[in-house]
């Protein structure tokens, strides 16, 4: 190996070990601006979705999977989130916790608030959270043979792993309800636990 060729691995470690200082020295405090571009990202998340199909047999699997890795993102955004916005205590009601997702977490995810934040007139365990045009699923392209395929399942296991860490456990799913205008509008739909419930009644009576 030529003194030329060293000296140019060489000035390549240099830079990499520059960024990498960089990084380990940001505030994580504070957000940073250089935010990742939606391509790329949409890049990130199809070869996730194409990594996972390809470890499952199915769409219901598919949809475990994708719920699974959003939950692991989850528990980390819910941390770095609680940090920026000095919360010195977590929500743990219902109401408090998904109006936090609705709103501060949707903002740190996605740059805007949610679109609608619903309770079930059928089942009063159940809520609702309402996006017209979720970023992330953009530029995802569903066969006709898996139309009834759900990306947004990468959503759901955030927002279960947030309304986890706020001890509110609730079963959360992902559904895309197309509206005028909006093909991709998904609605995620939060199912709570009984114990959950229990505790608002209580908590409501003041016992």
């Amino acid at each position: 190996m030529s003194s030329s060729h060293v000296q140019n691995l060489l000035k390549l470690d240099t830079k990499a070990s520059k960024r990498a200082t960089a990084l380990l020295e940001h505030n994580v405090s504070r957000p940073r601006r250089d935010k990742v571009s939606l391509s790329a990202f949409a890049f990130v998340f199809g070869e996730i979705i194409r990594y996972s199909q390809n470890r499952v047999l199915g769409i219901q699997d598919l949809e475990a999977k994708l719920n699974e890795i959003g939950k692991r993102v989850g528990v980390r955004v819910f941390e770095l989130t609680m940090w920026r916005e000095k919360m010195v205590h977590r929500e743990n009601r219902v109401l408090q916790t998904l109006v936090f997702i609705n709103t501060v977490v949707w903002r740190a995810l996605f740059d805007k608030q949610a679109d609608s934040l619903e309770r079930s007139t059928e089942n009063d365990d159940e809520y609702m959270i309402t996006d017209n045009e979720p970023s992330i699923l953009k530029y995802v392209s569903v066969p006709r043979e898996m139309s009834s395929f759900s990306p947004g399942a990468f959503i759901s296991g955030i927002v279960e792993a947030i309304a986890e860490c706020c001890q509110c456990p609730a079963r959360v799913t992902s559904h895309v309800v197309p509206a005028e205008g909006m093909p991709l509008r998904t609605v995620i739909l939060l199912k709570f636990d009984k114990d959950v419930m229990e505790r608002e009644r209580r908590l409501e009576s003041g016992k």
